[in-house]
Order: structure tokens, then sequence, then C-alpha cells
């Protein structure tokens, strides 16, 4: 389950922003998500409900916007969205492993106070 280490990461990097700007509470977090980075969306919210029990982010809402797989296929110069986890082209049918959007794992904004 390594959404903790990935939520503890992301807090770390909320409580210096939130501590720069001379803020007592940390009221949301805003991810971006792709569907290929490995990520399981309830294991991310569990690891951030545990994560933040006694900070000041503790009533914070996470809110994940998920992004979706997008590959490039060079023979046909077009984009897909993969079907699977193996990146074949619905035209051509000759498999890609260049993936343009899907592997995100960003944390976007925070709203403090």
């Amino acid at each position: 389950m390594h959404e903790v280490s990935i939520i503890q990461s992301m807090l770390d990097i909320a409580f210096d922003q939130a501590e720069s700007q001379g803020a007592n509470q940390i009221h949301q977090l805003n991810l971006r998500v792709g569907a290929i980075s490995g990520v399981v969306p309830e294991a991310l919210q569990f690891a951030f409900n545990s994560c933040t029990e006694g900070t000041i982010a503790s009533d914070a809402k996470l809110e994940i916007e998920w992004v979706k797989a997008v590959c490039y296929c060079p023979q046909c110069h077009a984009e897909f969205t993969p079907h699977d986890w193996v990146y074949v082209c619905p035209r051509c049918e000759r498999l890609t492993h260049e993936i343009r959007q899907g592997r995100e794992l960003q944390l976007v904004s925070l709203e403090v106070s």
C-alpha cells in the first residue's frame, strides 16, 4: 500500500505551503491522478483519512481529478484511449509505448486559512 507514502509526501508539501502562508488550517487538497499511475482510489482516500488525523488537515477534504490514459500511435499519428494494459492502436492494431497522459500524480492546489 504505497498510497500511504504518496499521501504523506503530498501532506508534507501541503504543510510546508500552509506554514509559509501563515495558515493554521488546510481545508482541501486537490490532486490530479492518472488512470495508469498505479494508485488505488479507495486506498488513497483511506491513507488520506489516516494520515491527516491530529494535523491541521484533519478536517480537510480530498478532491481527486482522475485523468484518463491517452496513447499515441506513431504509425497512424493518432491518439487513442487504451482499453486495457496492452496499448494497441485501434486503427492499425500495432503496439505502442508512447503514453501521452494518464501517469499523473500531482498535488494541484490546496485551500488554507
